[in-house]
């Protein structure tokens, strides 16, 4: 009963058992494991060794003083301890062999795995690689476009924020130019533009259309494929044919809307709605991305007009003919393609023009004309045109 007592007092200011969470003992590394077991098996094998040796040592010694029958007892001893150091010995050496066998094949595999994983990441490097390759000829590209683009310089569009803020004050004030009317001046430009271009593609009075007055009055012999020589004398007015003014109209690009002239040269005549101070000629060709073969286009161009006046006749030749340009079609460049009359042509005026084309594409059996149209503008005067003739 007093024990009890005793003991109630102690139990109750006891602390209450604190549970020790064990860490997980790091495994250590299995080269270590072999090298510890190679260094005991050693250090025993060298214990027996020089074990052996003191017995012999030992035996020696005392073999002066001592019977055979002792010397007989070492000898059989120490023969023991021999066989037991050579027992010791290769049960080493297979452990050690097995070990070394266990690592081998662990390391071969480990090597694998290394190297597999090494050639993915070479893969994904190689294609990564390939791909930030084409991005940056992507962008060299682009940067390239926006170098060489046709932009607006600094001077340009300095002199355009001047004429923009001078007309929004009306000559008076000086109060900036905000950003809304930057962009309400762009869209009126904008517009402008399209209306311009949506007129005839171009933006330029074409004085050969033929809705317009102009037409064609002579042309070398056309390219009929089966229908003959009698279809086109049959279907001509005055050695025309009814489909030449297909080069004075406006084709919208349509495959096969042209008129087509026999061989890779010719010629074609055209008498224009009025006379004309010319300017520019534009021919035109159906493009690039809806073409089934622009072989047929012609190459090497050149365009001369004079002044015929009204009631005359059209002889092949005149003196009056003067050249107006000379030019090669690129099938590279738009389908529509613009020349400017040469500055030796001044100020003559024309109401006649003949194109010439000396070669085309590479087709040898006909030369396609889509469009063929002449700008410029009216002389101011009427006078000036008995001038030039």
């Amino acid at each position: 009963a007093v024990q009890l007592k005793k003991s109630a007092p102690n139990s109750a200011v006891t602390p209450p058992t604190v549970r020790r969470s064990r860490k997980p003992v790091p495994t250590r590394p299995r080269w270590l494991t072999v090298l510890s077991v190679f260094t005991k098996n050693l250090f025993l094998l060298l214990v027996l060794v020089g074990l052996v040796q003191m017995v012999r040592k030992v035996a020696l010694r005392s073999g002066d003083g001592g019977s055979s029958v002792a010397f007989t007892d070492f000898e059989g001893r120490i023969a023991g301890m021999e066989a037991l150091v050579k027992t010791t010995a290769k049960m080493i050496q297979v452990q050690v062999e097995v070990v070394d066998r266990k690592i081998e094949s662990e390391v071969g595999a480990l090597r694998k795995e290394v190297t597999k994983k090494i050639d993915d990441k070479d893969a994904v490097l190689e294609r990564q690689l390939k791909e930030l390759e084409a991005r940056s000829h992507r962008l060299e590209r682009t940067v390239e476009e926006l170098r060489t683009g046709n932009w607006l310089s600094k001077e340009e569009f300095d002199k355009i924020y001047e004429d923009l803020k001078e007309a929004r004050n009306g000559g008076y004030g000086d109060k900036e130019v905000t950003l809304d009317d930057i962009k309400a001046y762009a869209r009126e430009v904008v517009r402008m533009e399209i209306e311009k271009h949506a007129a005839d593609g171009l933006g330029m009075v074409d004085y050969a259309l033929a809705s317009a007055g102009g037409m064609v009055v002579k042309h070398s012999e056309p390219h009929l494929g089966g229908e003959g020589s009698y279809w086109f004398l049959r279907s001509a007015r005055k050695g025309v044919h009814n489909d030449a003014d297909k080069m004075l109209k406006p084709s919208f690009g349509e495959p096969g809307q042209c008129f087509p002239l026999k061989g890779s040269s010719g010629f074609v005549l055209i008498r224009l709605r009025a006379a004309i101070i010319p300017e520019a000629v534009t021919l035109e060709h159906v493009a690039k991305s809806v073409a089934y073969d622009r072989s047929s286009a012609p190459k090497n161009c050149r365009v001369s007009g004079w002044l015929q006046g009204k009631g005359t006749d059209f002889p092949d030749d005149t003196a009056n003919m003067f050249l107006l340009t000379e030019f090669t079609y690129d099938l590279e460049k738009s389908n529509a393609q613009t020349f400017q009359v040469l500055d030796s042509a001044g100020t003559g005026v024309v109401d006649t023009v003949r194109f010439d084309f000396s070669s085309n594409h590479g087709s040898s059996s006909h030369t396609c004309i889509y469009r063929l149209r002449v700008h410029g503008h009216e002389p101011d005067s009427v006078s000036m045109i008995p001038m030039q003739s």
